[in-house]
């Protein structure tokens, strides 16, 4: 199999980039014969943040057989100006609808600096920046004690994707996702962590084929004992075996998008409420 060509993406933002990220990848993800590296860079709110973004971009496009793709919030005609020159793909995402709604409604736009969160609502704005805050905070089962802040808290072997989906239920769902990865010690147990028994109805469970699980933690850890195809079918045999005695729904991340993945526990934790 030819590997995907890959493109380096900037999401730059005056202020946390949320927009920027969301709407680009949505885009991104009407080309699924690349794989794309992205680079967020939030707060770029004066001329020397933006300069120095300008810089990285333009070395990245040094380095590099393709130009970056830039997908830009910036309000600020100045500092917009600024990542315009580099040598990248640049998509201003609000001027290119702000010229013909401006056109359209016959006024001109407030050009204000984060103006898009008064639009979108203060309070769940607030709501999804707690949620990535608990996402982080909790990650790598950090602090399993405040599981019971969590709204669904994802479990498997390490390099399932625990973390990229549970940032994604955080960044688009605005879910407070804990995720606790299965310890060597609790696979040799072979039954579902004690710590994790009274939150069974907030948990569900990631697989990986051996394989691609062996193919990454390669990357990790070369040669180790730890990515061995071996050692990496024992942990997915074992962590599949406790979701099943455990009755927790769980699902397989080798060929399946972040998306797909958060879509799939976003239905379970419906199915949960509808049956409360």
């Amino acid at each position: 199999m030819q590997p995907k060509p890959k493109r380096t993406v900037f999401f730059v933002s005056d202020r946390t980039g949320l927009t920027a990220e969301s709407y680009g990848k949505s885009l991104l993800a009407q080309f699924p014969g690349f794989a794309f590296d992205s680079l967020l860079h939030p707060f770029v709110d004066d001329v020397d943040r933006a300069v120095a973004v300008a810089a990285a971009i333009d070395a990245a496009a040094a380095g590099n057989a393709h130009q970056p793709v830039v997908f830009s919030t910036l309000v600020d005609e100045k500092l917009q100006a600024i990542i315009g020159a580099t040598d990248a793909c640049v998509i201003n995402l609000f001027g290119t609808f702000l010229d013909p709604l401006e056109k359209c409604l016959g006024v001109k736009s407030a050009h204000t600096q984060g103006k898009s969160h008064d639009i979108l609502g203060s309070q769940s704005y607030m709501r999804r920046l707690d949620a990535i805050d608990y996402a982080l905070t909790h990650d790598d089962g950090v602090r399993p004690d405040q599981y019971d802040e969590a709204q669904i808290i994802l479990v498997g072997v390490s390099r399932s994707g625990k973390t990229p989906t549970s940032l994604y239920l955080a960044l688009n769902h605005s879910l407070y996702a804990g995720n606790y990865p299965l310890t060597a010690e609790e696979l040799d147990a072979e039954r579902l962590p004690r710590v994790l028994l009274k939150w069974k109805d907030k948990l569900v469970g990631l697989t990986i084929s051996a394989v691609q699980l062996s193919h990454i933690r390669e990357k990790r850890r070369p040669g180790s004992h730890y990515a061995s195809l071996a050692y990496c079918k024992r942990e997915v045999r074992i962590a599949e075996q406790m979701f099943q005695q455990a009755g927790i729904p769980y699902f397989d991340s080798t060929d399946t998008s972040i998306e797909e993945l958060a879509g799939a526990v976003m239905k379970v934790k419906k199915s949960r409420l509808d049956q409360t």
